[in-house]
């Protein structure tokens, strides 16, 4: 089955940066697009930005674009998202998860899989 493992949150004030990672396996990772979601407390979970299956298109979320960036490795499975100029809003559970198609696109009802999530928390 599909398996996603996070790593990387942590602890960090505000304008600090963090990298997350996602190591995927149990499909041919290089077919799917790819997503990162987060979920804060007494919030729904949102996509904030997602990944086609070769990495030439990325898209974000408002509220992170210039900020966040997210990249993949084929080679090894891995997609990551590199945050920058953290804010205290920014605190959450962080998922990466799996899309459906090779063009996700920014659709967050076009993803499967989920891994369990790795915390954020930005200190002001």
């Amino acid at each position: 089955q599909v398996q996603l493992t996070e790593s990387g949150g942590g602890l960090v004030q505000a304008g600090g940066s963090l990298r997350l990672s996602c190591t995927a396996s149990g499909r041919t990772f290089d077919n799917y697009g790819m997503g990162w979601f987060r979920q804060a407390p007494g919030r729904e979970r949102e996509l904030i930005a997602s990944i086609n299956w070769i990495g030439s298109n990325v898209e974000y979320k408002d509220a992170v674009k210039g900020r966040f960036t997210i990249s993949r490795d084929n080679a090894k499975n891995t997609v990551d998202l590199q945050m920058n100029s953290l804010k205290p809003e920014d605190t959450a559970v962080y998922y990466c998860a799996g899309g459906r198609y090779r063009y996700s696109d920014f659709n967050a009802q076009l993803y499967d899989y989920w891994g369990r999530g790795t915390q954020v928390t930005v200190s002001s």
